[in-house]
């Protein structure tokens, strides 16, 4: 009897299969994790991308009749992978908030300064913990001077 327990605990198979089962949540569960919050790096990168698209786009609207629709639009088209739905975007021209095409119309002035900034949810939820329980909200602003 003796001789087949000490046969026993020199024997190491499946002693890496255990080590493994042991360890492959939390492997699992770090890329998991590495994923979403790369998943919210990229939808931040579009972002202020769109966002730096669509100030430019206002800062030359000074002569067009849609100023604020053209840079709602450009926002939309330079971030394809976010839901125009839920972005927010808000548009202020010398301080004074923009929100219809009239409205900007009658601020657009050369030389003043042009904000477009842009606000979109993200979800940095990880097997199920929240990372965010507050809300993820990324947000990116560019100014630009209107020509």
């Amino acid at each position: 009897m003796r001789s087949l327990f000490c046969c026993l605990l020199k024997n190491d198979e499946g002693v890496s299969a255990i080590e493994f089962a042991i360890i492959s949540p939390v492997l699992l569960m770090i890329v998991t994790g590495i994923f979403q919050f790369g998943v919210a790096m990229n939808q931040y990168m579009s972002l202020t991308n769109a966002v730096a698209q669509g100030a430019l786009t206002l800062a030359l609207s000074r002569g067009t009749t849609t100023p604020y629709s053209s840079t709602t639009a450009a926002i939309a088209a330079a971030a394809p992978g976010l839901a125009s739905a839920h972005t927010t975007i808000t548009v202020r021209i010398n301080g004074t908030a923009c929100t219809s095409d009239a409205t900007c119309l009658a601020s657009m002035v050369a030389g003043q300064s042009a904000v477009v900034r842009a606000t979109y949810p993200c979800n940095l939820t990880v097997m199920g913990v929240n990372y965010a329980p507050s809300g993820c909200n990324l947000s990116a602003q560019t100014a630009q001077m209107i020509q």
